[in-house]
């Protein structure tokens, strides 16, 4: 069992991420944890792993949780068995077996006799055969590491999982290794994820926001149809309000002019009647104040109605703010953009693929690049780009505007601030406050504009490539993306993927998220070997 009890977190710059947080997982229970960029999903589960401490408030665990992070780069210069908790047993067993039966070598093994054998075991369910234990993780790909922390599950055999992104990085095979496991395990697990397929496994769903926690108590396929059902609601309650303010300001017109009108109508009677010019003024300042009674009145209301109205709005879902507009491209469809002829590449005097590669890709072509960890790629894309000259084999390629977006956001340049980022795309000559606008449109609030972007989360910095798009809304030839939902938040996923379906020209896409493939209507994949 997992308890929040009051629980509240202070972030060290003094903001306070959550307040009063309270709740209970419950045993065999799998959670899936949802939320933005920012939200505080990978500092909850790190509070609930006892990584970080609260300010106040309770975190209990009935034992201490198996940690899986999101990113590894704290780890590099681990070897493999430290990363996995194992190095001091393993160093205490080969001690014991070259006859130095110490009580302390005896102490640090426990009686864990097969310890070595579990370790290689499970690294080879995860294929990862070729791994050694002393191998340090700074060479290992991205997959790999997060392969390794998944085998560290099987080794320990714990009851509680805290698992961060657990299919970043894994090719197909290995998704389905993980979630087979998902199926099948007993095990108590909150999952923090962006994999469709993975939280459709998870059988409740948690939402964290500003608000708090909001449970949901079915997969994320029911989350999204109860979303669905809640924002269908809050729509037409809009609308009724949007029909009864304007109502209420017709009311208000129509009840001015009447006494307006009226207030004529007696003064006219009362000129008529030779009434002298005190009594006149009597009767205009009785007329004013009534007027003015009256609009009070009215605009009390309209004030309460339209206060209403902008909570309603506040509470839209955020991606309906953001929109692209995307310029078409110029070029004709079906014009090749890229041919390979048996191309391939060479790391240390090793050819990547036993057989060159050859391809072509022409505009208009929605493609994917799909292949196991380690298959290459990334590398062919580098070659596609112009980026690397391939060792073997020719390479053409078309005068087209590409824009790629890999892995680290590089798009970004981490010196800049937000608004100087946005304004290197700003080919239209828009003014500040333009450039502003488009800001908050895609969340980045006032607060942002000054804020370096290498502070920025990997589903900002995606949010910032796109609004950078659209403020020089000059369509790019060709869209290169790799593993784009890496990392993304399902909000940022869902912008993203409206934004590639508006889009008209070329894309090439490496992902392994199957959901996102679909979503963005795939047509034909480069299968590598």
């Amino acid at each position: 069992m997992l308890i929040l009890q009051d629980m509240t977190y202070v972030h060290p710059d003094k903001d306070a991420l959550f307040t009063h947080l309270n709740l209970t997982i419950n045993k065999h229970q799998k959670v899936a944890l949802i939320g933005h960029n920012g939200a505080g999903k990978s500092t909850l589960l790190n509070l609930l792993a006892g990584n970080l401490h609260p300010e106040s408030g309770l975190v209990r665990t009935d034992e201490k949780p198996y940690y899986l992070p999101q990113l590894f780069g704290q780890y590099d210069g681990f070897s493999v068995a430290r990363a996995l908790g194992v190095e001091d047993k393993l160093h205490a067993l080969k001690g014991i077996i070259d006859g130095k039966v110490s009580e302390e070598n005896l102490s640090l093994l426990n009686e864990d006799w097969t310890i070595e054998e579990r370790c290689m075991e499970a690294l080879a369910h995860w294929k990862l055969d070729t791994i050694d234990l002393h191998q340090k993780l700074e060479h290992l790909s991205g997959g790999q590491k997060t392969k390794v922390f998944l085998a560290g599950i099987r080794i320990h055999q714990p009851d509680i999982l805290l698992l961060d992104e657990p299919s970043n990085h894994l090719d197909m095979e290995s998704r389905e290794i993980l979630y087979d496991f998902i199926r099948t395990t007993n095990s108590t697990m909150v999952v923090v994820s962006h994999d469709r397929t993975l939280l459709n496994l998870l059988d409740t769903v948690l939402e964290l926001s500003k608000q708090g926690i909001a449970v949901y108590g079915g997969n994320f396929d029911f989350y999204v149809k109860q979303k669905k059902t809640e924002a269908e609601a809050l729509n037409q309650e809009l609308k009724s309000r949007e029909k009864e303010l304007r109502k209420a300001k017709e009311i208000e017109r129509e009840t001015l002019q009447r006494q307006q009108k009226l207030d004529a109508r007696g003064k006219k009677k009362q000129e008529k009647e030779g009434l002298p010019t005190i009594s006149m003024n009597t009767f205009k300042n009785n007329a004013e104040k009534s007027t003015s009674r009256i609009k009070g009145i009215h605009e009390e209301r309209t004030d309460a109605i339209s206060q209403a109205l902008n909570k309603l709005r506040s509470e839209l879902p955020d991606s309906d703010q953001m929109k692209m507009g995307f310029d078409h491209t110029h070029l004709h469809y079906g014009k090749i953009l890229i041919r390979a002829t048996n191309i391939n590449f060479s790391y240390a005097r090793s050819l990547l693929w036993k057989q060159g590669v050859s391809l072509q890709i022409t505009s208009g072509e929605r493609i994917a690049i799909k292949g196991r960890n380690g298959s290459g790629k990334t590398t062919l894309l580098k070659m596609m780009l112009g980026d690397l000259q391939p060792t073997s084999g020719e390479i053409s390629r078309a005068a087209i505007k590409t824009i790629y977006i890999d892995q680290d956001y590089s798009f970004i340049q981490h010196q800049l601030t937000v608004y100087e980022q946005a304004q290197q795309f700003n080919t239209r000559l828009l003014h500040e406050h333009e450039i502003k606008i488009r800001l908050n449109r895609f969340l980045f609030i006032k607060e942002y504009w000054d804020k370096p972007c290498s502070s920025l989360s990997g589903g900002e910095r995606m949010r910032l490539i796109l609004c950078c798009l659209t403020i020089s809304n000059n369509a790019p030839d060709l869209i290169v993306l790799d593993e784009p939902t890496n990392n993304l938040d399902l909000l940022t996923i869902q912008i993203l993927t409206a934004a590639i379906n508006e889009y008209k020209g070329t894309l090439v896409v490496i992902s392994h998220d199957s959901h996102f493939l679909n979503e963005v209507q795939i047509e034909r994949a480069i299968h590598l070997p």
